[in-house]
């Protein structure tokens, strides 16, 4: 018996509406998903609909031409391989489409099964990246530190319970704001569970449901949300070893469904399949809020939420560890400069010691990494006015009125907009102020109901 051979999720971009009607349904006998568009302005839409494995791309399109959407395909963190077809066959168009990262090109009239042909080898280009790029990330986990430094005793506490609920079974969820440590305290329970498998992990915030599941629990050779050969999902590559699910809590209700019954069965089958497989990953997840709260309004589903909360730690803010600042500070001085790094004066940890670190410690690593680079060659004290602190003035809290109370979500809502106005609203600007990821910000923008400004219009003025 033969193995079928792997299919792909194909986008054609052709504006011959006969020829691209001829392609997309030879392709489709083939086995494999295709989408059809007739330019390039409605292959990109196609791209960020969903995900391809394989772009075919006419040279010669109406508006966005071919190599103008190679050009932004290529600035995606995971780009379809990109095969250029054209009937002005020209050097100088084939080495601008290699240039861009074209897999192959190719010249009007071609022959369809060489088309085929092209796409299978394509695809095997990508899985064979994507295998490296997991293997990567894998070997360069291992040699990684996980310690976490620290001198403030409410976290050395949490430390030695982790230390001694690691060696179980039991899921384990951190909460703790952006930038705490969540995902190296998560490493830290791997290394220190001496578990034989593997530290996997998934981002909830990044990919769509659909996507997310199939990352999740994998996808059957043939199913319908993904046609082509089996894929293991994370709680498979986690086997004996440990999967940790950052920012659980935004995870959608039916997700959580089929994850509260994996649970409740030790196993799960993969999208579309019927086979059987047992969950032997350890659980550890994250969330920047207590979940224990949007259960009640049925926002977190209670069954799941009763599985995951087995052993629950708290990472207090950087704000609140005013003892490990200067420990901090120093460590990932050498760690970034070595030897040589400069040394911190006592009104810089002064000053540090004053700021609130709405980033906490992602933070305070930028701002260290930030003076490294403006003081390279040694021997320089680094004092507070050298400190990229918000522009170099301390955030100003907002007052309480009588009667009030400021909580400290108050306060990083007032923090985040102010950064936001300092830096007229430049997204990339202002996370890297705060320390924060692009992603992590936009999401606070929308959690605390930021809204940019809208500039006035300035009347003309009469000569």
């Amino acid at each position: 018996m033969t193995d079928t051979p792997p299919t792909a999720r194909v986008l054609v971009a052709e504006d011959e509406a006969h020829l691209a009607q001829i392609l997309c349904t030879f392709l489709r006998g083939r086995g494999h998903y295709v989408v059809c568009v007739g330019d390039g302005a409605a292959a990109l839409q196609a791209v960020r609909r969903e995900a391809f494995d394989v772009v075919l791309l006419d040279i010669v399109m109406p508006g966005v031409d071919g190599l103008d959407v190679l050009a932004q395909l290529r600035a995606q963190p995971d780009p379809p391989e990109a095969i250029v077809i054209t009937g002005n066959g020209t050097v100088e168009t084939a080495i601008a489409a290699m240039k861009l990262g074209a897999y192959d090109y190719m010249t009007k009239p071609y022959r369809m099964a060489e088309i085929d042909v092209l796409i299978r080898r394509a695809l095997e280009k990508r899985q064979l990246e994507r295998e490296n790029r997991t293997l990567h990330s894998l070997l360069s986990r291992a040699d990684a530190p996980y310690d976490v430094i620290t001198q403030y005793a409410p976290l050395r506490a949490v430390l030695a319970m982790i230390e001694r609920a690691a060696s179980t079974d039991a899921p384990v969820h951190i909460i703790g704001e952006s930038g705490t440590g969540k995902t190296l305290l998560a490493h830290a329970i791997h290394r220190m569970s001496g578990r034989a498998g593997p530290f996997v992990d998934a981002d909830t915030t990044v990919l769509g449901e659909a996507a997310l599941e199939v990352e999740l629990f994998g996808r059957e050779s043939g199913s319908p949300s993904g046609p082509g050969a089996r894929r293991a999902g994370l709680l498979e590559l986690g086997a004996s070893g440990t999967l940790f699910i950052d920012e659980i809590g935004m995870l959608s209700p039916r997700l959580q469904a089929k994850l509260a019954r994996a649970l409740q069965r030790g196993g799960f089958v993969r999208v579309g399949g019927t086979q059987q497989v047992a969950i032997t990953a350890r659980l550890v997840t994250s969330s920047t809020r207590d979940l224990a709260g949007p259960s009640r309004s049925g926002r977190f589903r209670e069954d799941l939420l009763e599985r995951l909360l087995a052993v629950t730690v708290s990472l207090p803010p950087l704000r609140d560890r005013l003892v490990d600042i200067p420990l901090l500070a120093r460590h990932f001085l050498l760690q970034l400069a070595g030897p040589s790094a400069p040394a911190l004066r006592p009104d810089a940890v002064a000053r540090m010691q004053e700021y609130s670190w709405p980033g906490n410690v992602r933070e305070l690593r930028n701002v260290v990494e930030r003076i490294v680079l403006l003081t390279r060659g040694g021997g320089h004290e680094i004092r507070a006015q050298d400190l990229p602190l918000d522009g170099g003035s301390a955030p100003i809290a907002p007052r309480a009125s009588a009667g009030s109370e400021i909580t400290l979500a108050d306060l990083e809502r007032e923090h985040i907009k102010a950064v936001l106005v300092g830096a007229n609203w430049h997204q990339g600007r202002a996370a890297q102020i705060l320390g924060i990821s692009a992603k992590t910000l936009y999401r606070k923008i929308r959690e605390y109901g930021l809204e940019r400004p809208v500039p006035r219009r300035r009347s003309a003025r009469r000569s």
